[in-house]
C-alpha cells in the first residue's frame, strides 16, 4: 500500500506552533538570566538580537543562511577565546562559562534546522534556566520559571505531534484541525496544574534546608559597614547604586522610623583608609536562640525601648546592624560574636540573615557605656599617621578655650555643619592626601570624608576617637510595612569617648537635598519591594517556623472572617432563614437533578442522537427499509470506527484512494468492501449492498 501525501497547511502549522514554541521556551530562559543582573549588557544583545532575528524567520519576513563553514569557523574561534575570557575578561569561571552558553544559543538559534539542532536549543534553553536559578534570587524568576513551564509542555508535546506525523505508515495526521489553539490551551491548563500541585506541596511541606534556594554569586561590590575596612571616596562610589541591601520591620510603627543602624566600628588610619586588624571576638551564649548582649543593669534601666525585624540580603558578610543600644537579640541557627569595637557579627556568614532585636533608645545624643578606657586603648584610638601639619593646627583652634572633651567634640561637628557642603560627585582624578584635599582644598564631599575627618581632628587633641559605618534610617515602604535600606543609604559618623558617658555618637555630616517626592515611579517601585520581600519571606527562607506563622495567620483570618460575617450579616439573615430552608429542602434536590441532565446533556447529546440516527437506520435497512441516503450514513459509521483506531480520512483522497491507502491487513480488506458497497448503493441504486454495509460494519466492529 502507498502512503497519503501529507496536506501542507495544516502540517506547517505544526511545525509554525512547534519553532515558536521552541523561541519562546528559549526567550524566558534569557530574561530569567537578564533579570538577574549576572550578564552583562553586550551578552544580553547579542542573545537577544539572535532571538528576535530567529523570530522574524520563522514568520517568514527575515531570510538568513548560515554556511556550515562559518559555523566551523566561529565555533573554533569561541574555543580560542574562552580560557581568554576566563583569564582576563570574566576572571570567573561561572561567568567566562554562562558566556560560552550565550554564544552557542546565538549559533543555534541562527542555524537551528534538523532534530538535532532542535535538541541542542532545548539543552541550552534549559542550561539558562539552570544559570538564572543560580545567579537569581528575585521574584522574577519564578514568573520566567512559569513561562519556562508553560512553553517547554508546548515545546515537547508539538515536538513529539510533529515527529509522529512524519513517522513511515501514517496515512493521515489525524487532529490538525485548529492544532495551535487547542495545544496551547492544554500547555496552558497543564502548566497552571503544575504551579497549583506544586505551589501547595511548597507551602504545606517545611524545607528545613535554609539554603535550598540560595544562590552562589556574590553581590558583585562590597558595601562599607559589612566588613572592616573603608577607603576615603568609597562610600559615595556605593551611594550612587539603589540596590536594596536590608529590610527592617519596626513594631509598633506604621510610618518612617529616622534612626541610625550601627555595623562595623573601625579605630585604625593610615591616611587613605580606617579599618580594623583582624580579632577573633567574644562569642556569646545563647539560651534557645535567644542572646543578651546587656548586662542586669542595662535591662532595668527605664526608658524607651525599640523591637523590630532585620532581613539581611545574601552577602560575604557576617555583620549584624543594630540602632541604639542593643539590649537582646533572636537569631535561628547562629551564634554572635561580639568584637572589641562593640560591633557584633554572625557565627556563620555568607546566606540571607534574619533577626530580631530589643534596643534601648537613649534621649538626646546617643552613646554606648562601656566604663573607663584602659591606657592601651586609649593610645589605640589616639594614634594617628603623619597627617598634614595645617590639620593639627585646625584641630588646636577648633577646640581652644572648650572646657570638656564632649565639648570639644561639638566644636568640631559645628564647624562641618557650617563650613562643608555636602556632595556625592566623586573626585576627577585620585589625590596624594585626600584628608588634606576634602579639608583645605575642595571642603566638600560625602559621608566618609566628614567622619574620618573628624576622627583625625579629635584624635590630634587627644580624644579617643574611632569611625562607624552603617545606614541611616532607609524609606518606609507602606505596602508591606518594612523599611528599605539601601546602598545608597551607606553611611559614616563618628564615636568619640567621653568620660563618664562611654563612646557618644557625633554626625558632622551636613543635610543633603532633603527627602524625595513620592512619584508615581516610587510607587510602583514600593510595590515591586513588596513582592520581592514576600519572596524572601515566604519563598527563599520558608521553612518550619514560617509554616506554623502562616497556619497561625490563616486561623485567625478565618476567625476573624466568620466573626465580621455573623456580625454584619447574621441579623440581616435572621428573618430570611426559614423561608430559604423550606425552599432548599423542597426545590434543592430537583434543581441539582436538573443542573446535572444538563450538564450531561450538553456533554453527551450530540453524540449520543447521532448514535441513535445511525442505530434506527440500521435496524430499518435489515427490515428492507433501504434509501440512498442511506449508504453516506453508513459509510460515516465506518469513518467513525478507523478514526478510534488512528486513521482518518484526509478530504482531498476520494474513498476508494483512501481504501487502497490503508495499512495491508484485514481491516484494509474490509473497508475495501465497504467503500464497493457503499459506491453500489450511493450511485448505483443497488438496495442489497445496504445489507452487505451493514454486516461489513459488525465485521468491521469485531475486529481489533
Amino acid at each position: 500500500m502507498g502512503r497519503a501525501a501529507v496536506q501542507p497547511g495544516r502540517l506547517s502549522g505544526v511545525n509554525r506552533f512547534f519553532e515558536f514554541s521552541l523561541l519562546g521556551l528559549l526567550t524566558s530562559g534569557y530574561l530569567a538570566v537578564a533579570g538577574s543582573g549576572f550578564i552583562d549588557l553586550p551578552t544580553l544583545a547579542a542573545a537577544g538580537s539572535a532571538i528576535l532575528l530567529r523570530a522574524l524567520m520563522a514568520a517568514g519576513l527575515v531570510k538568513l543562511e548560515i554556511s556550515d563553514r562559518t559555523v566551523a569557523a566561529l565555533t573554533l574561534i569561541y574555543a580560542i577565546f574562552y580560557p581568554l575570557d576566563y583569564a582576563y575578561v570574566s576572571r570567573e569561571f561561572l561567568a567566562a562559562t554562562v558566556h560560552l552558553v550565550f554564544f552557542l544559543a546565538v549559533v543555534k538559534v541562527l542555524t537551528a534546522k534538523t532534530d538535532r539542532d532542535y535538541f541542542f536549543v532545548k539543552v541550552i534553553a534549559f542550561l539558562e534556566l539552570l544559570a538564572a536559578s543560580v545567579l537569581s534570587a528575585s521574584p522574577n524568576y519564578f514568573l520566567f520559571l512559569t513561562l519556562f513551564l508553560l512553553f517547554g509542555i508546548a515545546t515537547f508535546a508539538s515536538w513529539e505531534v510533529r515527529r509522529a506525523a512524519h513517522r513511515a505508515g501514517m496515512i493521515c495526521q489525524a487532529g490538525l484541525r485548529d492544532f495551535s489553539g487547542r495545544l496551547a490551551g492544554l500547555a496552558l491548563l497543564i502548566a497552571f496544574g503544575v504551579l497549583l500541585l506544586t505551589g501547595g506541596l511548597f507551602f504545606l511541606l517545611p524545607r528545613t534546608a535554609r539554603a535550598a534556594f540560595q544562590h552562589l554569586a556574590a553581590s558583585g561590590f562590597a558595601v562599607p559597614g559589612f566588613s572592616n575596612e573603608i577607603r576615603l571616596g568609597q562610600v559615595g562610589e556605593i551611594q550612587q547604586r539603589g540596590t536594596p541591601v536590608m529590610h527592617v520591620r519596626i513594631q509598633g510603627t506604621d510610618g518612617q522610623v529616622s534612626v541610625k543602624w550601627r555595623g562595623a566600628a573601625l579605630g585604625e588610619f593610615d591616611g587613605q583608609r580606617w579599618y580594623n586588624t583582624a580579632s577573633a571576638g567574644a562569642l556569646l551564649p545563647s539560651s534557645g536562640g535567644v542572646v543578651r548582649l546587656a548586662d542586669n543593669r542595662q535591662l532595668w534601666r527605664a526608658g524607651r525601648r525599640l523591637s523590630y525585624e532585620i532581613f539581611l540580603r545574601s552577602s560575604t558578610s557576617d555583620m549584624m546592624f543594630f540602632t541604639g543600644l542593643p539590649e537582646v537579640v533572636q537569631v535561628s541557627g547562629h551564634s554572635i560574636i561580639r568584637t572589641p569595637t562593640g560591633s557584633y557579627r554572625a557565627a556563620y556568614g555568607g546566606e540571607n540573615l534574619r533577626y530580631a532585636a530589643v534596643s534601648f533608645i537613649e534621649p538626646g545624643r546617643p552613646s554606648l557605656p562601656v566604663g573607663d578606657l584602659l591606657p592601651a586603648d586609649r593610645i589605640y584610638y589616639t594614634l594617628l599617621p603623619p597627617v598634614d601639619q595645617r590639620v593639627l593646627s585646625l584641630a588646636r583652634d577648633l577646640t581652644a578655650n572648650k572646657s570638656s572633651d564632649e565639648a570639644r567634640a561639638d566644636a568640631v561637628e559645628q564647624y562641618f555643619h557650617r563650613e562643608f557642603g555636602y556632595t556625592t560627585q566623586m573626585l576627577a582624578q585620585p589625590v596624594a592626601d585626600p584628608l588634606a584635599d576634602f579639608l583645605f582644598v575642595r571642603r566638600k564631599g560625602h559621608c566618609e570624608y566628614f567622619a574620618g575627618s573628624m576622627a583625625t581632628l579629635l584624635r590630634a587633641v587627644h580624644i579617643p576617637a574611632r569611625v562607624v559605618t552603617g545606614f541611616q534610617s532607609g524609606v518606609y515602604n507602606p505596602v508591606s510595612g518594612w523599611h528599605i535600606i539601601r546602598a545608597a543609604d551607606a553611611h559614616s559618623w563618628v564615636e568619640a569617648y567621653i568620660a563618664g558617658r562611654g563612646w557618644v555618637t557625633f554626625d558632622p555630616t551636613p543635610p543633603g537635598d532633603g527627602a524625595a517626592t513620592q512619584s508615581l515611579w516610587t510607587k510602583l517601585l514600593f510595590y515591586s519591594d513588596a513582592a520581592e520581600t514576600f519572596w524572601q519571606e515566604w519563598v527563599l527562607n520558608y521553612d518550619l517556623d514560617r509554616q506554623l506563622v502562616l497556619a497561625a495567620q490563616m486561623e485567625e483570618s478565618g476567625q476573624n472572617l466568620r466573626a465580621s460575617w455573623l456580625d454584619g450579616v447574621g441579623p440581616r439573615l435572621s428573618r430570611w432563614r426559614e423561608p430559604i430552608l423550606a425552599a432548599g429542602r423542597k426545590w434543592g434536590l430537583p434543581a441539582i437533578g436538573i443542573a446535572l441532565l444538563a450538564l450531561v446533556l450538553r456533554r453527551l447529546g450530540p453524540g449520543t442522537w447521532r448514535w441513535w440516527k445511525t442505530r434506527r437506520r440500521v435496524l430499518s435497512v435489515r427490515r428492507g427499509d433501504v434509501q440512498a441516503s442511506d449508504a453516506t450514513l453508513l459509510y460515516q459509521r465506518m469513518l467513525g470506527i478507523l478514526l478510534g483506531r488512528g486513521f482518518e480520512k484526509p478530504p482531498w483522497l476520494t474513498p476508494v484512494e483512501f481504501a487502497r491507502v490503508l495499512p495491508a491487513g484485514e481491516t484494509a480488506i474490509t473497508v475495501g468492501d465497504l467503500t464497493n458497497a457503499y459506491n453500489e448503493l450511493r450511485f448505483g441504486g443497488r438496495r442489497d449492498a445496504a445489507v452487505r454495509m451493514v454486516a461489513l460494519l459488525e465485521q468491521l466492529e469485531a475486529q481489533r
